[in-house]
């Protein structure tokens, strides 16, 4: 009999996909970890029965959360990770010219495991040019000040032990720990299924920040395959502060210069949708 593997992405709408194998099932003191290999994504890692990335696509996501800040700032160096304990982020991070990135997960399980069933990202958690913790990042976030030139929030979703990472005394508390010119970048949801958690996204950040965006990407196993960043800046603005030829991007699978110019142009019913 075949085993599958499901997602209640919502009330109405359920997405499924066939499994080789269950590699492992375990339960740490925040929420249920699955890790499962599957004829069609490859090796995926699941958290509370929502998928968190797939060895598939998960290089859209990965390259779209950090490489559009790198080409805005090309002098980032002090970088910290909110969350991520995938490694797939800190993987990208670290193929730029930065000082002892820090990563801040609080699931100790995932930050463990990650290195042995989902090695294409987890490797990058036992690079000793980084610093990874696991640690609360919310309470973290409450002792720095003036210390980042870029943070990156890759968090799950606002339910459970993300909640408390999509609130404004959160953002706020980014915000003072971010230098002067300071990049803040968070995973925004999707506004086809998540349309309320994406308004309180932008209500809050755009009324921190005085530069705020959104952009997208596709992410094939998410919610509705259409997904959203958050850019949050003090200083540079994403399409005016661009410098395209900052970074070599042949190695990169899916960003590019065109890439980042049209993630940050927003479809019209998105538009409308923020004006209200």
């Amino acid at each position: 009999m075949a085993l599958w593997f499901t997602e209640n992405q919502s009330e109405n709408v359920r997405f499924s996909f066939r499994v080789k194998e269950q590699l492992f099932h375990g339960k740490s003191n925040y929420q249920m970890l699955d890790y499962y290999d599957s004829y069609e994504f490859g090796r995926v890692m699941v958290l509370d029965n929502i998928i968190m990335l797939t060895e598939k696509d998960e290089f859209i996501y990965h390259e779209m959360i950090v490489h559009p800040a790198f080409m805005v700032n090309p002098n980032i160096k002090r970088v910290l990770i909110i969350g991520g304990g995938d490694g797939g982020t800190l993987r990208e991070v670290l193929k730029h010219n930065v000082s002892e990135p820090e990563l801040v997960d609080i699931d100790d399980l995932v930050l463990k495991t990650a290195p042995k069933f989902i090695p294409f990202t987890g490797k990058a958690l036992e690079d000793p040019r980084a610093k990874v913790m696991a640690a609360d990042g919310i309470e973290y976030m409450k002792t720095k000040s003036n210390e980042y030139d870029l943070i990156i929030i890759d968090s799950t979703d606002p339910i459970s032990v993300g909640e408390g990472l999509f609130t404004k005394e959160f953002y706020k508390n980014c915000f003072n720990a971010l230098k002067e010119d300071g990049i803040l970048i968070n995973q925004a949801e999707s506004p086809f299924y998540y349309e309320k958690q994406f308004l309180n996204i932008y209500e809050k950040l755009n009324s921190i920040f005085p530069i705020f965006s959104f952009y997208s990407a596709p992410v094939p196993t998410y919610g509705s395959g259409y997904w959203m960043f958050g850019f949050a800046s003090k200083k540079y603005h994403p399409l005016n502060d661009f410098k395209a030829d900052s970074f070599d991007l042949s190695t990169m699978k899916y960003y590019n210069t065109d890439i980042h110019k049209a993630a940050f142009v927003m479809p019209n019913f998105v538009k409308n949708l923020l004006k209200r």
